[in-house]
């Protein structure tokens, strides 16, 4: 993947963050091979530009997601509530970074994200302040409680870098090696894939546009819900046997 960013102009985290803040958003997420990212990059070179620190282009993420003991989130995903949400800490890093997050689901199919710095030390926990931002966000979106016994459940690892349109305000994430881990288990998947997630403020962007030229269909996917039914198979995963079976495919 780095090879197929080499040619792109860079953008700073300051410019990213001015241009591309989405916090309401629409997600259309893709896996896309490597030789198609190749040619996808290609094809968006004179739009985009690439988030660049320090020389780097490329950034390594740590997600500790949070659940109860009988996976309460994720069935909520797997039903399909309107009333579902997410809880993670985030961790960047190579800059040393973390937050906490609350991703929720709007009436209009929107991905609604809040978040608070977060102590690096604490990122596998949920601590009172937490805890409170959380049942917030709940109170103020569904008029509801936070879930009882939420806890660690699992931790996803991958790098990343971010693609940024300034005449769209429109965003692109590229995620490579991605990994899931929980107590006991730790699965690689998308040897031969990038898993490229655009992020606009409603209408498929000039991206998504390119994708669809090189006939590379929007699929559902949740890192979270792939990696909790890869790790734990007695799970019902109705929606996601496609995309697990794409996520765990041979290189």
């Amino acid at each position: 993947m780095a090879g197929a960013l080499s040619g792109l102009p860079a953008i700073s985290l300051d410019e990213v963050l001015a241009e591309s803040a989405l916090q309401v958003r629409v997600d259309r997420k893709y896996l896309v091979p490597i030789g198609t990212f190749v040619e996808l990059v290609a094809r968006l070179r004179d739009r985009f530009a690439v988030l660049e620190i320090d020389g780097r282009r490329s950034f390594r993420y740590e997600s500790v997601y949070f659940d109860t003991p009988s996976h309460q989130l994720y069935r909520q995903h797997v039903q399909r509530r309107r009333h579902r949400y997410k809880v993670r800490t985030r961790s960047y890093l190579d800059s040393g970074e973390c937050s906490f997050e609350v991703k929720l689901k709007s009436s209009r199919s929107e991905t609604v994200k809040s978040r608070m710095p977060y102590s690096p030390a604490d990122r596998g926990r949920l601590t009172g302040p937490a805890r409170e931002f959380l049942g917030e966000q709940l109170r103020a979106a569904y008029g509801t409680a936070v879930d009882e016994g939420l806890r660690p459940s699992l931790i996803t690892t991958y790098r990343r870098s971010t693609l940024v349109d300034p005449v769209e305000h429109a965003r692109m994430t590229c995620d490579v090696g991605l990994r899931f881990f929980d107590a006991g288990k730790s699965i690689a998947v998308l040897p031969d894939s990038v898993l490229v997630e655009s992020k606009t403020a409603g209408r498929a962007g000039v991206a998504d546009r390119v994708l669809r030229e090189l006939q590379v269909r929007p699929i559902h996917v949740s890192k979270y819900c792939v990696a909790a039914a890869l790790l734990n198979p007695g799970l019902r995963s109705n929606p996601w046997h496609r995309t697990v079976r794409l996520f765990t495919r041979p290189g």
